[in-house]
C-alpha cells in the first residue's frame, strides 16, 4: 500500500479553514476517492453518497474491525464529516466540484455505528 502524504503547506493552509479533521481523514477521503473511481467502468463524476459509501468500504477493507475507531481518530465520526472533508479540499482547490454538489449531499447516507459495528460483515456473535 502506497502512503499518500500532503506536499509542504498544504495542511497548514487546510488547518487554517478547518481543525476539526487530522491529515489522516484528508487524505484517507481522496484514496476513498480513488477506490471510487476504481470499481466503475470509466472514471466521472461521483455523488457524495457514492463518494461516503466508497469511504465506508475502503475503511471495513483496510482497518477491518477496528475501521470506526481508525477513523475517528482522524475527526470523522459521521458521512456529514466526509463532506466537511470534502468541502474543504474543494476550497483549497484540491477537488472539483459539480454546479449541483452540495455538503447536504453528505448527510446521514449511513450510520457510523450501523455501519462499522451493528453491520459489520464478521459480527455474527450476538450478546447473550
Amino acid at each position: 500500500m502506497v502512503e499518500l502524504a500532503f506536499r509542504d503547506g498544504v495542511m497548514d493552509r487546510i488547518r487554517l479553514r478547518e481543525r476539526r479533521f487530522d491529515e489522516g481523514a484528508y487524505l484517507f477521503v481522496l484514496a476513498g476517492l480513488e477506490f471510487c473511481q476504481a470499481r466503475l467502468p470509466e472514471r466521472r463524476h461521483i455523488t457524495g453518497g457514492e463518494l461516503a459509501i466508497a469511504c465506508r468500504d475502503l475503511a471495513l477493507n483496510r482497518f477491518g474491525v477496528m475501521a470506526r475507531l481508525v477513523l475517528e481518530g482522524w475527526g470523522l465520526r459521521s458521512t456529514d464529516d466526509i463532506g466537511a472533508v470534502v468541502f474543504t479540499l474543494v476550497s483549497e482547490g484540491l477537488l472539483l466540484k459539480s454546479p449541483t454538489d452540495n455538503q447536504g449531499d453528505f448527510i446521514g447516507v449511513y450510520d457510523f455505528a450501523g455501519a462499522f459495528e451493528r453491520d459489520y460483515p464478521w459480527g455474527c456473535a450476538t450478546p447473550a
